[in-house]
């Protein structure tokens, strides 16, 4: 099977193993269009730009599984990803995002296994902020660090905010009938 010379074999695991940090131009475009990242001033944004890692991943690789442990946070530089949840052998998409957007945030904010999992649709650049990082780059710069974990957590607010409108509508519409 893989001695066949018509088939591609890819894996982007080895390559993604020694990725350096991320090219910071058009990265940095991206992050700064994020709000727990707006506040940062140019210092101590060339120093979190050290801790982001750069990820390629091929059409159809999972970036994490469900139930994976919770790493840190996912920036979409260029590509587009699919967010699915399996539940009973059953899969639901549950969102497709593409350049700028951001996913796996609840990962820098506590220590539990994925809820999802995360497939490239096509082949994707991705930043990743590993959590050990960003606790790193807190300690030696608090006021920043706050102001990235507040920014996050006030998208995850927002995004549970939403999830709750949704819910009650649904629940409403069923309600009605």
């Amino acid at each position: 099977m893989y001695n066949n010379p018509n088939i591609t074999f890819r894996s982007s695991f080895w390559a993604n193993m020694f990725k350096t940090p991320a090219e910071k131009s058009e990265f940095e475009e991206v992050l700064l269009s994020m709000p727990p990242f707006q506040k940062l001033n140019t210092k101590h944004l060339k120093l979190l730009m050290k801790v982001i890692h750069n990820r390629l991943y091929a059409a159809n690789e999972y970036v994490f599984y469900q139930n994976d442990p919770g790493i840190g946070l996912y920036v979409i530089i260029k590509g587009e990803v699919l967010i699915t949840q399996d539940e009973e052998g059953e899969r639901f998409d549950l969102a497709l995002l593409g350049r700028g957007d951001f996913f796996g945030e609840i990962a820098l904010l506590d220590e539990e296994r994925r809820s999802a999992s995360a497939i490239a649709l096509k082949e994707s650049q991705i930043a990743v902020i590993f959590k050990p990082d960003l606790d790193e780059f807190t300690e030696m710069h608090p006021h920043e660090g706050i102001h990235i974990v507040k920014g996050i957590s006030q998208i995850v607010a927002t995004r549970l905010r939403n999830l709750n409108q949704d819910y009650f509508a649904l629940y409403n519409r069923t309600r009605t009938r």
